[in-house]
């Protein structure tokens, strides 16, 4: 925080102990990722909705990069999706969204990369590129959700029989199927019914935003 953000009146972070506040896109899917984990946690937070296209003077000082979501923990500023989520699921230990044991907790994060590295992409395409990228990214996803219907099908949640931050990630994905245009075939009846199961979670009602509501 600059001397002359605070001159100006901003509001900036203020001193209180108990002061948290999520600055946060409502159209986002990685905010949505981390409204979701906070739902999931019943954690009491204060949410600040922001255009990603005009971003409050608040946010462009306490973030150089100018993006949600932004964490604000008292003097403590994060951002980078993946660092607000893991503190957060450190910071607030329970419910634990990872195994404690290192090897399960390295398959779910390799599995975690994927989903971030594979498919979170093919979104940011279907929103911002081209008509003829989109088309293809639509593809793409719907391929690589059905021919993984086996894994999805093993286990109540994503390789794992309790909610994990990769569930977290799965979430908001899905949710936005029908808004992409995208309807998977009955080969995926089993990404399908895990959909239903996540979406059936108080947690994750609790994390939608009114945009994202709208969109099914």
């Amino acid at each position: 925080v600059t001397p002359d953000a605070e001159s100006k009146g901003l509001a900036l972070i203020p001193k209180e102990s108990h002061f948290m506040a999520l600055y946060s896109s409502p159209k986002d899917i990685r905010s949505h990722r981390t409204r979701f984990v906070l739902a999931e946690k019943g954690i009491s937070i204060r949410i600040v909705d922001v255009d990603p296209d005009n971003p409050p003077e608040d946010l462009i000082d306490l973030n150089p990069y100018h993006q949600a979501p932004t964490l604000v923990d008292r003097d403590l500023v994060l951002y980078g999706t993946q660092v607000v989520i893991e503190y957060l699921d450190e910071r607030y230990p329970h419910p634990p969204l990872m195994p404690v044991d290192p090897v399960s907790r390295a398959r779910l994060r390799l599995a975690q990369y994927r989903v971030l590295k594979d498919w979170y992409p093919l979104v940011d395409e279907m929103e911002a590129g081209p008509a003829d990228k989109a088309d293809a990214a639509r593809s793409r996803l719907a391929d690589g959700l059905t021919a993984a219907a086996d894994v999805f099908a093993a286990t109540p949640f994503f390789l794992s029989d309790e909610l994990t931050l990769v569930d977290c990630a799965l979430g908001p994905l899905l949710w936005r199927l029908p808004h992409y245009d995208i309807e998977l075939k009955k080969g995926a009846k089993p990404v399908l019914e895990y959909a239903e199961r996540l979406f059936a979670l108080e947690s994750f009602g609790e994390s939608l935003s009114e945009f994202e509501r709208e969109m099914r």
